[in-house]
């Protein structure tokens, strides 16, 4: 009779045991509705209320998400020299929302660019490559599905160089200002992958919440011209931040980092073929001077110099010397 009665009793408690947290859930369900209920109801009658106000120095509340994900690798390869450094550097703290990466081994072979990326979880990527040690390459890429461009780097200048009077807060967001003249379809791309990667995310947790400086593209010559101002005033007043640098379209590429050349600059030069071109004149100018040296000797052989009758008029001959007597000599001696 015990063990009947110790065994139906721990059934029950058992079964106690389970149901009590579904009655839990079904009070905690109960409560929430109740308090749904209750803040729809101070809505209603706080619509007609004034709208709430702020300090001026109570701090504006962050907000944790952001719906423009755009997240830039920015990273070089080997080879690459000082000034490509520091310029990559700049562009790192221009953009908040970049990621750094280690410098990239190895010749070609570009597409491993796309997986290093993918790895860091970035949808845009800025890559600085170098070659022979003096010229610098940028490309700018979007990940997924493309396109790529291919830039040669001139005339940059750092922010440590130049020394420049303006100055902004880290994390700043830029206004981006594009000039008039990208108006044909190739510059038209340029425009939008640019605005893509420079443009600071709204809303990004290391970037601020105002505008302080402008990101200036111009094209001019064939050629993109970026600056970076401070905006000093509101009625328009800018200094120069930097860095700044000229940017030399070569290609547009279909995919990321490969594909079908989508555009060609038919007027750009290598820079190595105007190294050879600049030796070739240096040589050409010594080989020119032994060639003139050559031609004044032959003409010197050749010319009859005729020279003034009256310029030995007013010569004369010099009279020979006078003989000495030798006798006259022998008495002096014996003298």
């Amino acid at each position: 009779f015990l063990s009947d009665y110790t065994f139906r009793m721990s059934n029950k408690i058992q079964n106690s045991n389970i149901s009590q947290p579904k009655k839990r859930k079904r009070k905690n369900r109960e409560n929430k509705k109740t308090v749904l209920v209750n803040e729809e109801s101070d809505d209603k009658v706080n619509n007609n209320a004034p709208p709430p106000v702020r300090n001026s120095d109570e701090p504006l509340p962050k907000k944790v998400k952001w719906n423009n994900k755009q997240r830039v690798l920015v990273f070089a390869s080997r080879k690459i020299g000082l000034l490509g450094r520091h310029l990559m550097n700049d562009i790192r703290t221009i953009l908040p929302h970049s990621k750094p990466d280690v410098k990239k081994e190895g010749k070609g072979n570009l597409e491993i660019n796309n997986e290093i990326a993918e790895m860091k979880n970035c949808n845009k990527c800025i890559f600085f490559e170098a070659k022979k040690y003096c010229d610098l390459y940028m490309w700018i890429s979007n990940i997924k599905n493309g396109p790529s461009i291919k830039f040669l780097v001139e005339n940059a200048h750092t922010m440590t160089e130049l020394k420049l009077t303006g100055n902004s807060l880290q994390g700043s967001r830029p206004l981006i200002c594009f000039d008039e003249n990208f108006k044909e379809p190739h510059l038209l791309l340029m425009k939008e992958l640019l605005m893509q990667i420079f443009s600071t995310p709204k809303g990004h947790p290391k970037s601020q919440p105002f505008f302080d400086h402008v990101l200036v593209f111009s094209y001019l010559d064939d050629k993109i011209w970026f600056r970076n101002y401070q905006i000093v005033e509101e009625d328009g007043q800018l200094t120069e931040i930097g860095p700044r640098f000229v940017l030399n379209p070569i290609r547009i590429f279909e995919g990321s980092f490969k594909g079908e050349t989508l555009w060609s600059n038919p007027k750009y030069v290598p820079p190595n073929k105007l190294r050879i071109d600049k030796k070739k004149m240096e040589a050409g100018k010594y080989v020119n001077t032994i060639n003139q040296k050559h031609l004044r000797n032959i003409r010197i052989k050749d010319q009859n110099f005729v020279g003034d009758p009256t310029s030995e008029f007013f010569e004369s001959e010099s009279p020979e010397p006078k003989k000495k007597n030798k006798k006259m000599s022998k008495r002096n001696k014996n003298k």
